[in-house]
């Protein structure tokens, strides 16, 4: 028993000597990516993440959500201060000039190009792409969650009005929502004027319609860019709206009413709403049983020669200040959600659409748009493509952007309150929005936009 004994002892040393020569396994090398979505879409982000740590065994993001897109920059300037920034953050659109000013950024398209990553940035939709480009159209940050803005229409009330398409004008549909109300529909559309509905109400307007929201083309032309959108056919635009709203033909839903219009659209209490393409799959998910309806491109007035909408949600950007392990592993999750089988994973999961034509073309021979639930989602690249676009369609570059929404938000409540006229307002909120553009001149005294 002791030989036995001695024997085993022998070889566990033997094994442990063995075990001690070879060299251990390389742990892998750890970065954060700080992101601004939470709930529903949170949980997504991290299953992507976990999708790409599973994938490969040389890198391991960790994906911390700082809850909102506000939050999500603010948290990243004060850990920047203290030398605490992630490598990756995902900045909301309208804080690309802010980004652009702050110099703390690796570039991606050097990042990629220096860790070894051959990427078409071609691929990438015009209409998405340029809103995250210099004026010489070099991609400074990686398009991630992309959206643009449609018309949800109730196919059934419009059937009670002998009507089987959206309205592609607003003539027409000023005419369809008469015709709503006279069938007893009390609400033919919804929308709500809050800071945020700018972006549906103000700036995909103006793009479509090829009118600028500011001077230097949307601000891409300089610091001192100044609002004109008093001087546009948006005024024509909030004019009608206040009409029809008068009228009774629009109501105002959001939260702090008690309901929210998109949860009025989903209940069949109000027939059109202009939202996200993101909210397409709550829509589905949440719409009152053997409701039919579908999706358009937002109206334009007769005329118009249709232009592309803008791109909203995010882009991702690489943060100086950290190792070139951390860059070679930033680049291979860039790589990793590049590839169209993630945004198969994306889209299919969110209501997000595809950055790359590639992707786009993946999902579409994969039969993804073919029925519900997602059918009507690639409405939303139409709208993108509707034309290469202008100098003034590309996007909007002006800083402090989230405070001249807010102002939006301010003069649209007290145009419908009655408080002032539409001209008034708009002319308010031009007035204190080209105050909020002054100051953020001001604090980049010097600087120029890339």
């Amino acid at each position: 028993m002791s030989k036995l004994k001695n024997y085993i002892s022998a070889a566990a040393a033997g094994v442990m000597s063995v075990a001690l020569a070879m060299p251990a396994a390389a742990a892998p090398v750890k970065f954060d990516f700080w992101f601004g979505l939470s709930g529903d879409l949170q949980r997504v982000v991290e299953t992507l993440c976990k999708n790409f740590n599973d994938s490969q065994k040389d890198y391991e993001v960790s994906c911390v959500s700082q809850g909102s897109y506000d939050a999500a920059l603010q948290n990243t300037i004060a850990a920047f201060r203290a030398n605490k920034q992630p490598t990756i953050v995902q900045v909301y659109d309208v804080g690309t000039a802010t980004m652009m000013l702050s110099g703390a950024y690796y570039p991606v398209n050097k990042l990629m190009a220096e860790n070894g990553y051959k990427v078409d940035w071609n691929n990438y939709f015009p209409g998405i792409a340029r809103y995250y480009a210099t004026s010489k159209g070099e991609l400074l940050s990686f398009p991630f969650n992309s959206s643009t803005a449609l018309l949800y229409w109730n196919k059934d009330a419009f059937a009670k009005i002998g009507k089987t398409a959206a309205p592609k004008t607003w003539e027409e549909a000023a005419e369809d929502m008469k015709a709503l109300k006279g069938a007893g529909y009390e609400c033919p559309m919804a929308i709500n004027i809050s800071g945020n509905e700018s972006w549906q109400l103000m700036e995909q307007f103006s793009a479509i319609h090829d009118q600028p929201i500011a001077t230097k083309n949307n601000g891409y032309d300089g610091l001192d860019a100044r609002l004109t959108v008093n001087k546009t056919k948006f005024v024509k635009y909030v004019t009608d709206l206040k009409s029809w709203y008068d009228q009774g033909l629009i109501k105002i839903k959001s939260k702090d009413l008690g309901q929210d219009m998109v949860q009025a659209f989903a209940a069949g209490d109000c027939q059109m709403i202009m939202t996200s393409v993101g909210d397409h799959g709550t829509v589905g998910k949440t719409h009152k049983a053997d409701m039919n309806w579908d999706v358009a491109e937002l109206p334009v007035y007769a005329g118009t020669e249709r232009k592309n909408s803008l791109v909203g949600g995010a882009s991702l950007w690489v943060l100086s200040g950290k190792s070139a392990d951390e860059y070679k592993g930033a680049a291979a999750f860039l790589n990793f959600i590049a590839k169209p089988e993630t945004a198969l994973f994306w889209s299919t999961n969110t209501g997000y659409i595809p950055v790359t034509k590639s992707g786009f073309e993946f999902m579409k021979s994969s039969g993804f748009y073919d029925k519900a639930p997602f059918k009507g989602r690639e409405v939303a690249i139409a709208s993108l493509t509707a034309s290469e676009p202008t100098a003034i369609t590309r996007g909007i570059r002006l800083g402090s952007f989230t405070q001249i929404r807010a102002e939006f938000g301010n003069q649209m409540q007290a145009i419908f309150a009655n408080k002032v006229s539409v001209q008034e307002g708009i002319d308010n909120l031009v007035k204190n929005g080209d105050a909020v553009l002054e100051r953020f001149e001001a604090t980049y005294k010097g600087k120029q936009l890339p």
